[in-house]
């Protein structure tokens, strides 16, 4: 079974950064894709970014798009989501999940389905991330 989980979260103010992580066990973490979610009070869980499993492509929600890089060190078996110039509305529980599917998804079915929730199969417990004004 694998586990996931994430650290990182915290509180900091309008414009600073965080570096998210998610460490993994028991399973093979280079071979899934990984995705990091967030869910604000009373919100749907909202997709952040997504990355393959090799590292070498993401993919990113345009609301983070160009304040956050996603990647992976699969030697590690750890992702990291790095978040920058955060706002207020980031704030958020994050968190980071894993798809099995890795490489086997082709690359335009990946791009079709990274940021809907039911495309991973498991998930942390998630990190708070506050951001004050």
């Amino acid at each position: 079974q694998v586990q996931l989980l994430e650290s990182g979260g915290g509180l900091v103010q309008a414009g600073g950064s965080l570096r998210l992580s998610c460490a993994a066990s028991g399973g093979t973490f280079s071979s899934y894709n990984m995705g990091w979610f967030r869910q604000a009070p009373g919100k749907d869980r909202e997709f952040v970014a997504a990355i393959r499993s090799r590292g070498g492509t993401t993919y990113y929600a345009d609301n983070v798009k160009g304040r956050s890089t996603i990647s992976k060190d699969n030697a590690k078996n750890t992702a990291y989501l790095q978040m920058n110039s955060l706002k207020p509305e980031d704030t958020a529980v994050y968190y980071c999940a894993a798809d099995k599917r890795g490489g086997s998804a082709i690359l335009s079915t990946w791009y079709a389905t990274n940021h809907e929730p039911a495309s991973y199969d498991y998930w942390g417990q998630g990190t708070q991330v506050t951001v004050s004004s």
